[in-house]
């Protein structure tokens, strides 16, 4: 359950969302009417579906407009969200994001997930990485791999029928082995999740 202040977060980055977006393109304007449940409900999802231990370090790759990385943030203010992406207009757009909704424990970096793979600090730092449709699931466990913490998981959002690119993610490390679990969201009240076969990819190192 989100307390009011949440709820207020929530609203305060959906209309800064809405707002800015006409300026820097971060999401479909044809999804400028629909925010809500396209993307920052469906973000929140997540928390249905991923265990975010307390004070989790989670990374988000290809953040674009914040997603899912500040939902998230904002119904877990305890965890410590990293949030990455490659342009750096959408960069500093996220941080005004997050310093106007009052988030503490952000990093927000201009960088691609396999340049941030190359400091030495954040080797093994990530408990999950999350994303939404940012890159197949071969690429994102390929790029973050050095990045995962002991036990981590990668958490990823994307939809329609995923055969084929599981069994790539399951490949992508010659040396181990992915485990993958495919959870087909459910919402209730918001049946196009599942008309859209919306879901989420949860891979593991065994």
């Amino acid at each position: 359950m989100l307390s009011r202040e949440q709820m207020d977060s929530l609203v305060r980055y959906h209309d800064e969302l809405r707002y800015w977006n006409a300026r820097v393109n971060m999401i479909s304007h044809n999804d400028e009417e629909h925010i809500w449940v396209k993307h920052i409900l469906h973000s929140l999802m997540l928390l249905k579906y991923v265990s975010f231990k307390p004070k989790a370090r989670v990374l988000d790759v290809g953040t674009g407009g914040g997603l899912p990385g500040l939902p998230i943030k904002i119904a877990r203010p305890d965890v410590k969200m990293t949030l990455i992406d490659s342009i750096a207009k959408k960069i500093k757009m996220v941080s005004m994001f997050a310093q106007h909704t009052g988030l503490k424990d952000v990093d927000v970096i201009c960088t691609r997930a396999e340049r941030l793979a190359d400091d030495a600090h954040y080797r093994g730092y990530f408990d999950v990485v999350i994303t939404r449709a940012t890159a197949s699931a071969k690429d994102i466990i390929s790029w973050t791999s050095p990045l995962l913490a002991k036990n981590g998981c990668w958490a990823l959002m994307k939809g329609g029928d995923l055969s084929h690119e599981i069994e790539e993610a399951r490949a992508a490390l010659p040396a181990g082995q992915v485990q993958v679990e495919e959870l087909l969201i459910d919402c209730f009240g918001v049946p196009q999740f599942k008309a859209d076969e919306k879901k989420v990819l949860i891979c593991r190192l065994s």
